[in-house]
């Protein structure tokens, strides 16, 4: 297969630079990065027809053995992983590293990809002259080789202590972030101790998820040149903050922004009230695809800053959709922050569940409930209800079958895709949903780590 004009001219770039070995990843239902190596030789064939690899990638399980077989995924069959030549990043090392996609044997993509679910949502907005922008945060927390806790001497929530007890790590980070062209906007010492966060600088959907997972790479590499270890669960230690995976975003024509300069709520047009309207009114449905795993609930509590509570307010950081206003401070304009997706989701499932909802909103010209202004946890349960706030639940029980009954969310995954994050969560709550949350944290401390 003859590589393209500008895939050749990556390829002979990263081999200019001193790259050998090409690393090709995906991220499967269960949230698990997975990934294929080939010398940069083959970086033209992975391309293109690309690498096989069985259905059952998109049913393996967070517990390191166990396989959400449906009727549709099993051993029989065979499908390409083809990486995306023009998204090429250096690692370092003489490594180098690029997104992939899951493709029929045909060359159409298959359904239950995320990467090709996002870029099929990416396309509907385009379709209506939208144009979307999401930014990602990560919250870690840093482990030793083992898994287990580190020292908590020298550390204060958001403190210096933590920056320069780890000043080699985050120079580490800062370091092959620019080299593979990541925009980092900040890093800081979290809430939890030994937590970092790091948010990263809008992109377009794909790309945008694209850059997390690749940001997820090389913190896990800067870790281990420091003898640490990275945990990306929600909840690394019962009892703790845990971790989130807030995405933000922002919708606009080729006009005008959905969430700035409007003459609606917070500065809103009509259309931008519509689309956190979808947004809010889809949370329930959609929890399975943003924070369905067995650990998820340990971090669904509110006080948390999980976004435990269904419903909107303006910089409400305990509301599960915080909006942040155009001012001086936010240099990227109105925004939307969905605080309930957690490290365990699919990113790219994530954002196409988030961007969709959005979508509809807006096609079915959604009103926007009435804005929470206060913590929502300091109301009564009958202010709650009469202001039709509800509580996300706990229970992965219920978030799997909200999704798996969501017409709305197989209206905008699409069926494969919904029905293989159902598998792999069901197989997590069959098998170990009678746990307590000390025994599923130290299990599952490790499950996404990279």
């Amino acid at each position: 297969m003859t590589a393209t004009p500008a895939a050749a001219a990556a390829i002979a770039q990263l081999e200019a630079e001193g790259v050998d070995t090409v690393i090709g990843t995906v991220v499967n239902p269960a949230g698990l990065t997975l990934a294929k190596t080939v010398p940069i030789g083959r970086t033209t064939a992975f391309a293109d027809p690309g690498l096989g690899a069985s259905p059952s990638w998109h049913a393996f399980a967070i517990d390191q053995t166990g396989i959400a077989f449906t009727d549709n995924v099993g051993v029989v069959g065979d499908q390409r992983i083809r990486i995306d030549a023009s998204a090429l990043r250096i690692l370092g090392d003489g490594l180098a590293w690029g997104p992939a996609a899951f493709f029929e044997q045909d060359g159409t993509p298959a359904p239950m990809c995320g990467r090709g679910t996002l870029s099929r949502i990416e396309t509907a907005l385009a379709d209506v002259g939208l144009g979307a922008r999401v930014g990602h945060e990560i919250e870690f927390v840093l482990v030793d080789p083992g898994g287990g806790r580190l020292p908590s001497t020298l550390w204060a929530q958001y403190g210096l202590a933590g920056v320069l007890e780890h000043e080699g790590f985050v120079r580490d980070v800062m370091a092959a972030a620019s080299t593979a062209g990541v925009g980092i906007e900040q890093l800081h010492p979290e809430y939890g101790t030994n937590q970092f966060e790091i948010s990263l600088s809008p992109l377009s959907p794909v790309a945008a998820a694209d850059q997390l997972v690749l940001t997820r790479i090389i913190i896990g590499r800067a870790a281990r040149r420091h003898g640490l270890r990275v945990s990306l669960s929600p909840v690394p230690f019962a009892g703790s903050v845990g971790s989130g995976a807030h995405q933000h975003f922002s919708l606009a024509t080729t006009d005008a922004q959905l969430f700035s300069g409007g003459t609606e709520t917070a500065g809103m047009t009509a259309e931008g009230e519509s689309a956190v309207s979808g947004v809010v009114h889809g949370l329930p449905e959609a929890q399975g695809v943003l924070c369905g795993s067995i650990v998820s609930g340990l971090r669904m509590h509110p006080g948390n800053w999980a976004g435990a509570y269904v419903c909107w307010g303006s910089e409400n950081r305990e509301a599960a959709v915080r909006f942040i206003k155009a001012n001086p401070g936010a240099p990227h304009g109105g925004n939307v922050e969905v605080k309930v997706v957690d490290p365990s989701a699919n990113p790219y499932l994530a954002s196409a569940a988030i961007l969709g909802l959005a979508l509809d909103g807006i096609r079915h010209s959604m009103v926007l409930p009435p804005e929470t202004t206060v913590d929502p946890a300091e109301l009564t349960a009958s202010e709650r209800q009469r202001a039709g706030i509800q509580r996300l639940s706990e229970s992965q029980a219920e978030a799997i079958a909200a999704l798996d009954n969501s017409e709305l969310l197989r209206s905008i995954l699409g069926d494969p895709a919904v029905d293989m994050v159902v598998a792999v969560r069901r197989l997590e709550h069959e098998h170990y949903g009678t746990r307590g949350a000390e025994e599923l944290a130290d299990t599952f401390r490790m499950a996404w780590s990279l």
